[in-house]
């Protein structure tokens, strides 16, 4: 974790242009210094050596060895948090399970670049604090015994920085007659469907991005589009998912908060809050929400988190009433409803 001195970071990128515009705009921030750059994977691992930098930022396609491999091969020797800096493409899941902390989508246009940069600065901080779990491996998928009656109408995760293999990893260790299963993970529009649709090929469940009057169902998935805030409402005896464009507390969109609020309200004590790792607070009101409706409430613990932001405040607030490991938390969902 960086703390009393500026961030140092080590830009890869083998077009020229798009390395010099990082590294312009990367120095112009008091908090940021970059101490070197790189074309190539091959020349990224001699500065590595020379300049130890504390993050670096890393382009996906790249000659000799993509951003890929080449973080699969760097992070077990240099435990160095990367940001991927990428045009848009699925592959960036690929480069978050290698081990990718943050992305940022490259700009396509001159407009584009001024939100690039402050994106890829407030990424590039948010990696500095990441906890890497090197030697923190998951354990392999174990599928937990099946018997999912009992009085949980709903469940419903809200996630950040890290997100997604949390997610991941929990939905995989599920059955798939669990209740329905309602997603906030922070993240741009296109990848949010990119997302649901990984979790669709990938696990047992019916995963889906949301739609606005998507009814809950069993065995199912929705994860929350991005810069779109989602609702719970009741229809009839089931659960209604609803487009919300109204004030939010939460700088976010998708928010965890407004997700979590409403199922406070909805579904009460037959509903089943996550919160996991992330920056920030996002969730935690909302969570302490649902635990004094009467809900069962999960937090990720530190030692699992990528970012321990969210959960700890959460569970700061005593909106948690389990706070567990990664590996814990398939089974603790179904303990609870069981």
């Amino acid at each position: 974790m960086i703390t009393d001195r500026k961030i140092r970071v080590l830009v890869v990128d083998d077009s020229l242009l798009s390395r010099e515009l990082i590294v312009r705009r990367l120095n112009d921030d008091p908090e940021i210094e970059v101490v070197a750059r790189a074309a190539d994977p091959f020349e990224a691992r001699d500065k590595i050596i020379e300049f130890k930098p504390d993050v670096i930022t890393c382009d996906i396609q790249m000659p000799k060895m993509d951003g890929i491999e080449f973080i699969q091969r760097l992070l077990p020797h240099y435990p160095i948090p990367v940001v991927v800096v990428s045009s848009i493409s699925s592959a960036i899941f690929d480069a978050l399970k290698a081990g990718a902390v943050e992305f940022v989508l490259k700009p396509n246009n001159g407009e584009e670049t001024d939100v690039f940069t402050r994106k890829l600065i407030k990424r590039i901080k948010i990696a500095s604090k990441a906890n890497l779990l090197i030697n923190n491996r998951l354990p392999e998928k174990q599928r937990p015994a099946k018997g999912t009656s009992g009085k949980t109408d709903l469940i419903v995760m809200g996630a950040s920085t890290g997100g997604t293999e949390a997610l991941h990893y929990i939905i995989k260790n599920l059955p798939s007659e669990m209740p329905g299963i309602v997603i906030v993970q922070h993240i741009p529009p296109v990848f949010s469907k990119m997302f649901a649709d990984r979790l669709d090929t990938q696990t047992d469940f019916r995963v889906k991005e949301a739609q606005n009057g998507d009814i809950v169902e069993r065995g199912c998935v929705y994860v929350a589009p991005g810069k779109q805030n989602i609702k719970i409402k009741k229809s009839g005896d089931k659960y209604k998912i609803v487009y919300y464009t109204g004030h939010s507390e939460s700088r976010h969109a998708p928010s965890v908060d407004v997700l979590f609020e409403s199922v406070a309200e909805t579904a009460g004590k037959r509903a089943i809050g996550v919160i996991l790792t992330g920056m920030g607070s996002d969730g935690a009101k909302g969570l302490l929400k649902m635990r004094t409706a009467g809900a069962r409430t999960i937090g990720q613990d530190e030692k699992s988190s990528i970012v321990y932001g969210m959960p700890r405040v959460a569970y700061e607030i005593g909106a948690v009433e389990k706070r567990v490991g990664l590996s814990q938390i398939p089974g603790t969902i179904l303990n609870m409803i069981t």
